[in-house]
Protein backbone atom coordinates (compact mmCIF):
# COMPACT_ATOMS: atom_id res chain seq x y z
CA UNK A 1 0.00 0.00 0.00
CA UNK A 2 1.18 3.51 -0.84
CA UNK A 3 1.38 6.19 1.88
CA UNK A 4 -0.75 9.23 1.00
CA UNK A 5 -0.63 11.66 3.94
CA UNK A 6 -1.81 14.70 1.98
CA UNK A 7 -3.33 17.77 3.60
CA UNK A 8 -6.66 17.24 1.79
CA UNK A 9 -6.96 13.59 2.84
CA UNK A 10 -6.00 14.38 6.42
CA UNK A 11 -8.66 17.09 6.54
CA UNK A 12 -11.34 14.67 5.32
CA UNK A 13 -10.21 11.87 7.64
CA UNK A 14 -10.28 14.35 10.55
CA UNK A 15 -14.03 14.66 10.10
CA UNK A 16 -14.31 11.02 11.21
CA UNK A 17 -11.37 10.71 13.64
CA UNK A 18 -9.16 13.38 15.31
CA UNK A 19 -6.29 14.28 13.02
CA UNK A 20 -3.76 14.28 15.84
CA UNK A 21 -4.39 10.56 16.43
CA UNK A 22 -4.09 9.52 12.77
CA UNK A 23 -0.81 7.71 12.05
CA UNK A 24 -1.13 6.95 8.35
CA UNK A 25 -3.29 7.10 5.22
CA UNK A 26 -2.60 4.51 2.54
CA UNK A 27 -4.22 3.68 -0.79
CA UNK A 28 -6.22 0.47 -0.51
CA UNK A 29 -7.36 -2.03 -3.13
CA UNK A 30 -7.59 -1.73 -6.89
CA UNK A 31 -11.27 -1.02 -7.45
CA UNK A 32 -12.45 0.83 -10.55
CA UNK A 33 -15.43 2.59 -8.96
CA UNK A 34 -14.62 4.25 -5.63
CA UNK A 35 -11.34 5.77 -4.44
CA UNK A 36 -10.35 3.91 -1.28
CA UNK A 37 -7.86 4.54 1.56
CA UNK A 38 -6.92 2.82 4.81
CA UNK A 39 -6.60 5.25 7.71
CA UNK A 40 -4.67 4.01 10.74
CA UNK A 41 -4.74 5.73 14.11
CA UNK A 42 -3.32 5.35 17.63
CA UNK A 43 -0.46 3.31 16.17
CA UNK A 44 -2.61 0.18 15.75
CA UNK A 45 -3.22 -1.29 12.31
CA UNK A 46 -5.96 -3.77 13.29
CA UNK A 47 -8.74 -2.43 15.45
CA UNK A 48 -7.30 1.05 15.09
CA UNK A 49 -8.13 1.56 11.43
CA UNK A 50 -10.99 2.51 9.19
CA UNK A 51 -11.63 2.62 5.45
CA UNK A 52 -12.10 6.06 3.91
CA UNK A 53 -13.82 6.16 0.51
CA UNK A 54 -14.80 8.73 -2.07
CA UNK A 55 -18.01 7.53 -3.71
CA UNK A 56 -18.20 7.65 -7.49
CA UNK A 57 -21.28 9.79 -8.07
CA UNK A 58 -21.36 9.00 -11.79
CA UNK A 59 -22.09 5.37 -10.88
CA UNK A 60 -24.04 5.93 -7.65
CA UNK A 61 -26.15 8.96 -8.43
CA UNK A 62 -27.93 8.77 -5.06
CA UNK A 63 -25.14 8.31 -2.49
CA UNK A 64 -27.66 9.04 0.26
CA UNK A 65 -29.58 5.88 -0.67
CA UNK A 66 -26.36 3.85 -0.85
CA UNK A 67 -25.49 5.00 2.66
CA UNK A 68 -29.00 4.30 3.94
CA UNK A 69 -28.70 0.73 2.66
CA UNK A 70 -25.29 0.30 4.30
CA UNK A 71 -26.60 1.47 7.67
CA UNK A 72 -29.69 -0.76 7.47
CA UNK A 73 -27.62 -3.79 6.48
CA UNK A 74 -24.98 -3.22 9.17
CA UNK A 75 -27.51 -2.74 11.96
CA UNK A 76 -29.48 -5.82 10.92
CA UNK A 77 -26.46 -8.12 10.74
CA UNK A 78 -25.14 -6.88 14.08
CA UNK A 79 -28.46 -7.80 15.67
CA UNK A 80 -28.34 -11.23 14.04
CA UNK A 81 -24.79 -11.82 15.29
CA UNK A 82 -25.87 -11.26 18.89
CA UNK A 83 -27.17 -14.84 18.63
CA UNK A 84 -24.87 -16.39 16.02
CA UNK A 85 -26.33 -19.13 13.80
CA UNK A 86 -25.04 -22.69 14.34
CA UNK A 87 -23.06 -22.50 11.07
CA UNK A 88 -20.84 -19.82 12.66
CA UNK A 89 -19.86 -22.00 15.59
CA UNK A 90 -16.12 -21.55 16.20
CA UNK A 91 -15.76 -19.00 13.40
CA UNK A 92 -15.69 -15.22 13.16
CA UNK A 93 -17.83 -13.09 10.89
CA UNK A 94 -17.68 -9.34 10.43
CA UNK A 95 -19.71 -6.83 8.46
CA UNK A 96 -18.31 -3.38 7.67
CA UNK A 97 -20.07 -0.78 9.82
CA UNK A 98 -20.58 2.85 8.88
CA UNK A 99 -18.39 5.14 11.03
CA UNK A 100 -20.40 8.26 11.94
CA UNK A 101 -18.90 11.63 11.16
CA UNK A 102 -17.84 13.65 14.19
CA UNK A 103 -20.03 16.70 13.53
CA UNK A 104 -22.45 16.08 10.66
CA UNK A 105 -25.78 14.44 11.48
CA UNK A 106 -25.60 12.20 8.43
CA UNK A 107 -23.23 9.21 7.97
CA UNK A 108 -21.13 10.85 5.25
CA UNK A 109 -19.41 14.14 4.56
CA UNK A 110 -19.09 16.37 1.50
CA UNK A 111 -15.87 18.05 0.43
CA UNK A 112 -15.47 20.10 -2.77
CA UNK A 113 -18.63 18.54 -4.18
CA UNK A 114 -17.47 14.97 -3.49
CA UNK A 115 -19.09 12.49 -1.10
CA UNK A 116 -16.85 10.73 1.43
CA UNK A 117 -17.70 8.02 3.93
CA UNK A 118 -15.90 5.89 6.48
CA UNK A 119 -16.50 2.23 7.33
CA UNK A 120 -14.84 -0.17 9.74
CA UNK A 121 -11.88 -2.24 8.56
CA UNK A 122 -11.87 -6.04 8.71
CA UNK A 123 -8.41 -6.80 10.09
CA UNK A 124 -6.23 -9.92 9.84
CA UNK A 125 -7.94 -10.82 6.57
CA UNK A 126 -7.19 -10.49 2.88
CA UNK A 127 -8.68 -11.05 -0.56
CA UNK A 128 -7.49 -12.81 -3.70
CA UNK A 129 -8.24 -12.53 -7.41
CA UNK A 130 -7.87 -16.22 -8.30
CA UNK A 131 -9.19 -19.28 -6.48
CA UNK A 132 -6.29 -21.38 -5.25
CA UNK A 133 -8.01 -24.72 -4.61
CA UNK A 134 -11.30 -26.40 -3.73
CA UNK A 135 -10.96 -25.51 -0.02
CA UNK A 136 -10.85 -21.84 -0.91
CA UNK A 137 -13.71 -22.30 -3.37
CA UNK A 138 -15.84 -23.85 -0.63
CA UNK A 139 -15.06 -20.89 1.63
CA UNK A 140 -16.16 -18.45 -1.08
CA UNK A 141 -19.45 -20.34 -1.30
CA UNK A 142 -19.76 -20.43 2.48
CA UNK A 143 -19.11 -16.69 2.64
CA UNK A 144 -21.86 -15.88 0.15
CA UNK A 145 -24.22 -18.33 1.86
CA UNK A 146 -23.57 -16.80 5.29
CA UNK A 147 -24.08 -13.31 3.91
CA UNK A 148 -27.41 -14.32 2.37
CA UNK A 149 -28.43 -16.19 5.53
CA UNK A 150 -27.78 -13.23 7.83
CA UNK A 151 -29.86 -10.88 5.67
CA UNK A 152 -32.54 -13.38 4.62
CA UNK A 153 -35.00 -11.89 7.13
CA UNK A 154 -34.20 -8.25 6.26
CA UNK A 155 -37.27 -7.00 4.35
CA UNK A 156 -36.31 -6.27 0.76
CA UNK A 157 -38.49 -3.15 0.75
CA UNK A 158 -36.37 -1.67 3.55
CA UNK A 159 -33.55 -1.24 1.01
CA UNK A 160 -33.48 1.28 -1.83
CA UNK A 161 -32.96 0.03 -5.37
CA UNK A 162 -29.81 2.03 -6.08
CA UNK A 163 -29.15 0.34 -9.45
CA UNK A 164 -32.43 -0.18 -11.26
CA UNK A 165 -32.55 -3.12 -13.72
CA UNK A 166 -29.12 -4.31 -12.54
CA UNK A 167 -28.85 -8.00 -13.55
CA UNK A 168 -32.28 -7.90 -15.22
CA UNK A 169 -31.20 -9.64 -18.43
CA UNK A 170 -34.22 -8.66 -20.60
CA UNK A 171 -33.40 -5.00 -19.94
CA UNK A 172 -29.85 -5.51 -21.17
CA UNK A 173 -31.21 -7.32 -24.23
CA UNK A 174 -33.51 -4.37 -25.03
CA UNK A 175 -30.58 -2.00 -24.66
CA UNK A 176 -28.52 -4.22 -26.99
CA UNK A 177 -31.25 -4.14 -29.64
CA UNK A 178 -31.50 -0.35 -29.41
CA UNK A 179 -27.74 0.13 -29.79
CA UNK A 180 -27.49 -2.40 -32.62
CA UNK A 181 -30.35 -0.73 -34.52
CA UNK A 182 -28.48 2.57 -34.68
CA UNK A 183 -24.97 1.12 -34.93
CA UNK A 184 -25.29 -1.69 -37.48
CA UNK A 185 -21.65 -2.37 -38.37
CA UNK A 186 -20.55 -2.38 -42.02
CA UNK A 187 -18.46 -5.42 -43.00
CA UNK A 188 -18.39 -6.89 -39.46
CA UNK A 189 -15.47 -9.04 -38.46
CA UNK A 190 -15.88 -12.78 -38.01
CA UNK A 191 -15.66 -12.34 -34.23
CA UNK A 192 -18.45 -9.76 -34.23
CA UNK A 193 -20.61 -11.82 -36.59
CA UNK A 194 -20.24 -14.85 -34.31
CA UNK A 195 -21.04 -12.79 -31.21
CA UNK A 196 -24.19 -11.35 -32.78
CA UNK A 197 -25.31 -14.82 -33.82
CA UNK A 198 -24.66 -16.14 -30.31
CA UNK A 199 -26.98 -13.53 -28.82
CA UNK A 200 -29.74 -14.26 -31.30
CA UNK A 201 -29.52 -17.98 -30.61
CA UNK A 202 -30.04 -17.46 -26.88
CA UNK A 203 -32.38 -14.48 -26.64
CA UNK A 204 -35.38 -16.72 -25.97
CA UNK A 205 -33.96 -17.78 -22.59
CA UNK A 206 -33.01 -14.28 -21.43
CA UNK A 207 -36.19 -13.78 -19.40
CA UNK A 208 -36.19 -17.11 -17.53
CA UNK A 209 -35.66 -15.57 -14.08
CA UNK A 210 -37.84 -12.51 -14.62
CA UNK A 211 -40.65 -14.72 -15.94
CA UNK A 212 -40.39 -16.75 -12.73
CA UNK A 213 -40.74 -13.52 -10.73
CA UNK A 214 -43.82 -12.54 -12.74
CA UNK A 215 -45.38 -15.94 -12.00
CA UNK A 216 -44.66 -15.54 -8.29
CA UNK A 217 -42.19 -18.45 -8.22
CA UNK A 218 -39.19 -16.31 -7.26
CA UNK A 219 -39.14 -13.29 -4.96
CA UNK A 220 -36.79 -10.38 -4.40
CA UNK A 221 -34.55 -10.47 -1.36
CA UNK A 222 -31.61 -8.34 -0.26
CA UNK A 223 -28.54 -9.26 -2.35
CA UNK A 224 -24.89 -8.25 -2.45
CA UNK A 225 -24.92 -7.43 -6.15
CA UNK A 226 -21.22 -8.05 -6.87
CA UNK A 227 -20.00 -11.17 -5.01
CA UNK A 228 -16.77 -11.72 -6.92
CA UNK A 229 -13.96 -13.65 -5.26
CA UNK A 230 -12.05 -10.45 -4.42
CA UNK A 231 -15.02 -9.21 -2.43
CA UNK A 232 -14.81 -12.14 0.00
CA UNK A 233 -12.48 -11.52 2.95
CA UNK A 234 -10.43 -14.54 4.04
CA UNK A 235 -8.85 -14.94 7.48
CA UNK A 236 -5.06 -14.72 7.09
CA UNK A 237 -4.45 -17.55 9.56
CA UNK A 238 -7.23 -20.05 8.81
CA UNK A 239 -8.18 -19.20 5.22
CA UNK A 240 -11.83 -19.11 6.28
CA UNK A 241 -14.29 -16.57 4.89
CA UNK A 242 -14.96 -13.85 7.47
CA UNK A 243 -17.06 -11.31 5.60
CA UNK A 244 -18.04 -9.67 2.32
CA UNK A 245 -16.95 -6.16 1.35
CA UNK A 246 -17.86 -3.63 -1.37
CA UNK A 247 -21.46 -3.36 -0.21
CA UNK A 248 -22.46 -0.37 -2.35
CA UNK A 249 -24.38 -2.68 -4.70
CA UNK A 250 -26.54 -4.11 -1.88
CA UNK A 251 -30.14 -3.79 -3.05
CA UNK A 252 -33.32 -5.83 -3.56
CA UNK A 253 -32.96 -8.51 -6.23
CA UNK A 254 -32.82 -12.25 -6.82
CA UNK A 255 -30.26 -14.23 -4.89
CA UNK A 256 -29.80 -16.10 -8.16
CA UNK A 257 -28.02 -13.01 -9.53
CA UNK A 258 -25.44 -13.33 -6.75
CA UNK A 259 -25.04 -17.10 -7.09
CA UNK A 260 -24.66 -16.95 -10.87
CA UNK A 261 -22.21 -14.04 -10.72
CA UNK A 262 -20.11 -15.70 -8.04
CA UNK A 263 -19.80 -18.90 -10.06
CA UNK A 264 -19.16 -16.97 -13.27
CA UNK A 265 -16.27 -15.03 -11.75
CA UNK A 266 -14.74 -17.98 -9.90
CA UNK A 267 -15.10 -21.00 -12.18
CA UNK A 268 -13.30 -19.81 -15.32
CA UNK A 269 -9.60 -20.51 -14.59
CA UNK A 270 -8.58 -18.55 -17.70
CA UNK A 271 -10.09 -15.30 -16.33
CA UNK A 272 -12.21 -12.56 -17.91
CA UNK A 273 -9.33 -11.21 -20.01
CA UNK A 274 -8.20 -14.63 -21.30
CA UNK A 275 -6.13 -14.28 -24.46
CA UNK A 276 -6.64 -17.90 -25.51
CA UNK A 277 -10.37 -18.43 -25.97
CA UNK A 278 -9.83 -22.18 -26.25
CA UNK A 279 -8.72 -22.16 -22.60
CA UNK A 280 -12.02 -20.69 -21.37
CA UNK A 281 -14.11 -23.29 -19.56
CA UNK A 282 -16.47 -23.74 -16.66
CA UNK A 283 -14.63 -25.73 -13.98
CA UNK A 284 -17.21 -28.12 -12.57
CA UNK A 285 -15.00 -29.13 -9.62
CA UNK A 286 -14.70 -25.52 -8.44
CA UNK A 287 -18.44 -25.05 -8.95
CA UNK A 288 -19.15 -28.11 -6.83
CA UNK A 289 -17.01 -26.77 -3.97
CA UNK A 290 -18.60 -23.30 -4.13
CA UNK A 291 -22.14 -24.70 -4.20
CA UNK A 292 -21.33 -27.16 -1.42
CA UNK A 293 -20.12 -24.30 0.76
CA UNK A 294 -23.09 -22.13 -0.17
CA UNK A 295 -25.73 -24.77 0.44
CA UNK A 296 -24.17 -25.77 3.77
CA UNK A 297 -25.50 -22.44 5.04
CA UNK A 298 -28.21 -21.34 2.63
CA UNK A 299 -30.12 -24.59 2.42
CA UNK A 300 -32.15 -23.54 5.46
CA UNK A 301 -33.83 -20.57 3.76
CA UNK A 302 -33.94 -21.55 0.07
CA UNK A 303 -37.38 -22.54 -1.22
CA UNK A 304 -38.02 -25.44 -3.57
CA UNK A 305 -38.50 -22.95 -6.41
CA UNK A 306 -35.27 -21.15 -5.50
CA UNK A 307 -33.42 -24.43 -5.92
CA UNK A 308 -35.21 -25.28 -9.16
CA UNK A 309 -33.79 -22.18 -10.87
CA UNK A 310 -30.17 -22.57 -9.73
CA UNK A 311 -29.04 -24.17 -13.03
CA UNK A 312 -30.65 -21.35 -15.00
CA UNK A 313 -28.80 -18.60 -13.16
CA UNK A 314 -25.46 -20.37 -13.67
CA UNK A 315 -25.99 -20.24 -17.42
CA UNK A 316 -27.71 -16.86 -17.61
CA UNK A 317 -25.33 -14.52 -15.79
CA UNK A 318 -22.22 -15.08 -17.99
CA UNK A 319 -24.45 -14.63 -21.06
CA UNK A 320 -25.73 -11.38 -19.53
CA UNK A 321 -22.23 -10.02 -18.93
CA UNK A 322 -21.15 -10.99 -22.43
CA UNK A 323 -24.21 -9.16 -23.76
CA UNK A 324 -23.23 -6.05 -21.79
CA UNK A 325 -19.65 -6.17 -23.11
CA UNK A 326 -20.90 -6.60 -26.68
CA UNK A 327 -23.39 -3.72 -26.33
CA UNK A 328 -20.65 -1.44 -25.02
CA UNK A 329 -18.40 -2.43 -27.92
CA UNK A 330 -21.13 -1.46 -30.39
CA UNK A 331 -21.81 1.75 -28.46
CA UNK A 332 -18.22 3.00 -28.58
CA UNK A 333 -16.93 1.63 -25.26
CA UNK A 334 -18.77 4.13 -23.09
CA UNK A 335 -19.19 2.07 -19.91
CA UNK A 336 -16.37 -0.46 -19.45
CA UNK A 337 -12.82 0.83 -19.38
CA UNK A 338 -10.75 -0.46 -22.33
CA UNK A 339 -7.13 -0.41 -23.46
CA UNK A 340 -7.70 -1.21 -27.14
CA UNK A 341 -10.60 -0.90 -29.62
CA UNK A 342 -11.77 -4.52 -29.60
CA UNK A 343 -11.28 -5.30 -25.91
CA UNK A 344 -14.98 -5.34 -25.06
CA UNK A 345 -15.69 -7.58 -28.04
CA UNK A 346 -13.03 -9.97 -26.80
CA UNK A 347 -14.46 -9.84 -23.27
CA UNK A 348 -17.85 -10.72 -24.75
CA UNK A 349 -16.28 -13.67 -26.56
CA UNK A 350 -14.82 -14.91 -23.26
CA UNK A 351 -18.20 -14.82 -21.52
CA UNK A 352 -19.94 -16.46 -24.47
CA UNK A 353 -17.35 -19.26 -24.47
CA UNK A 354 -17.99 -19.69 -20.76
CA UNK A 355 -21.75 -19.80 -21.42
CA UNK A 356 -21.17 -22.44 -24.09
CA UNK A 357 -19.06 -24.51 -21.70
CA UNK A 358 -21.88 -24.35 -19.15
CA UNK A 359 -24.41 -25.35 -21.83
CA UNK A 360 -22.34 -28.39 -22.71
CA UNK A 361 -22.20 -29.46 -19.04
CA UNK A 362 -25.79 -28.67 -18.11
CA UNK A 363 -26.81 -32.32 -17.46
CA UNK A 364 -23.85 -32.67 -15.07
CA UNK A 365 -24.65 -29.32 -13.42
CA UNK A 366 -28.26 -30.32 -12.83
CA UNK A 367 -27.18 -33.68 -11.42
CA UNK A 368 -24.61 -31.97 -9.18
CA UNK A 369 -27.15 -29.54 -7.73
CA UNK A 370 -29.67 -32.33 -7.17
CA UNK A 371 -27.06 -34.41 -5.36
CA UNK A 372 -25.95 -31.53 -3.14
CA UNK A 373 -29.54 -30.63 -2.25
CA UNK A 374 -30.40 -34.23 -1.40
CA UNK A 375 -27.25 -34.56 0.68
CA UNK A 376 -28.30 -31.55 2.74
Amino acid sequence: MRLLMTEALEAIADRFHPRERITGIHSLGSGNVNETFLVTHDGRRDGGAFVLQRLNKSVFTRPDLVMRNLVALGEHVQRRLETPPPELQGRRWEVPQVVPSRQESRPWVEHDGEVWRSITYIGAATTTDVIRDCFQAREVGYGLGMFHSLISDLPADSLADTLEDFHVTPSYLRRFDQVLARSIPQNPSKALTNALAFVNQRREGASVLEDAVARGELHHRPIHGDPKINNVMMDEATGQAVGLIDLDTVKPGLIHYDIGDCLRSCCNPAGEEAEDLDGVRFDLALAESILEGYLSVAGSFLSEQDCAYLPDCIRLIPFELGLRFLTDHLDGDRYFRTNHPNQNLHRADVQFRLTESIDNQMPEIRALISRLLNAG
